[in-house]
């Protein structure tokens, strides 16, 4: 029998500080959703853990109501990794930005996807470095000249690829958002956090003030909803191929989705419940050696 969800307001998870990113960044967009999100599946603030790393986005935690971290650079996954998996019974939601979580971060991301932990990890892909003023990051695109990357030739590399990333490397759900499709984003991130196994949400969050290309309009006239089309997401070949789209289509929604294990069902511990909520077993003999110390 399933239990009844009761939704709750947005004023729920309303934080005692107003956001100061720049005006009309799409950050502002990811907020409201991860919010609506969180009403929508009725998770109390107490339930509730947002976690990131540095930089703009990473400071998400501190406008929202619900315990929150803001921690190293590139370590959100480690940190999230340890309070999921000391409290399962909390949904644990990692945001921050793409120089941080697809740069210095990719090792700890690849490792939490194949093994499949409970997470939900929300992604702003502004594909620029914006909290250091404009330097290329992992998902800048070839060409593009940023401070660190000057004319004539930009940037030189090839940018990774989040989604066929996160594919293949054992994430169960992965899915693309917009900031400027607010309901399908806020669709997105709450069946991410809803879904069992490790959930990657790439969002296009356009950075108005240091990435002049990947702009709300670039956005607009290139992106598509796969599920208006009747796309599968389960179908991992497909879904590899979808990943892969770029130039003139840009798909969002859902890309793969499938039901596997967790890193937690093979784990008997977790089978008594949150570690959080085990009764703790005092050592006799460790008590023992510290009264006789004490005498």
């Amino acid at each position: 029998m399933m239990a009844t969800v009761i939704e709750l307001p947005l004023d729920t998870y309303k934080g005692p500080v107003s956001p100061d990113w720049c005006p009309g960044c799409g950050d502002f967009g990811v907020l409201r959703s991860v919010q609506e999100a969180a009403g929508r599946l009725g998770i109390l603030p107490k339930d509730l853990m947002i976690v990131s790393g540095i930089g703009c986005s990473s400071n998400l935690p501190g406008f929202i109501h619900a315990y929150g971290v803001h921690s190293l650079h590139g370590r959100s996954i480690p940190v999230a990794t340890g309070a999921h998996l000391a409290n399962t019974d909390m949904k644990v939601v990692v945001t921050g930005g793409d120089g941080d979580g697809y740069g210095i971060g990719v090792g700890h991301l690849v490792h939490a996807m194949r093994r499949n932990l409970d997470i939900t990890y929300v992604v702003m892909d502004n594909q620029i470095y914006g909290l250091t003023t404009g330097q290329a990051s992992p998902t800048t695109r070839k060409g593009h000249v940023t401070k660190s990357t000057p004319p004539p030739v930009g940037n030189a590399e090839t940018p990774l690829n989040p989604l066929a990333l996160a594919i293949t490397c054992g994430a169960t759900f992965v899915a693309r958002g917009f900031s400027g499709e607010a309901k399908l984003l806020t669709d997105l991130i709450a069946q991410g956090i809803a879904h069992k196994g490790f959930s990657l949400i790439d969002v296009f969050s356009p950075c108005v003030t240091y990435n002049k290309i990947n702009t709300y309009a670039f956005f607009k006239e290139k992106v598509y909803k796969v599920d208006e089309e009747g796309f599968d997401p389960s179908d991992f070949y497909a879904s590899l191929k979808k990943s892969f789209e770029w130039d003139e289509r840009i798909p969002l929604g859902v890309i793969y989705k499938t039901e596997q294990s967790t890193y937690e069902d093979s784990e008997a511990i977790f089978k008594k419940g949150a570690l959080v909520k085990h009764p703790v077993e005092p050592d006799k003999k460790l008590f023992e050696q510290l009264v006789h110390h004490m005498m």
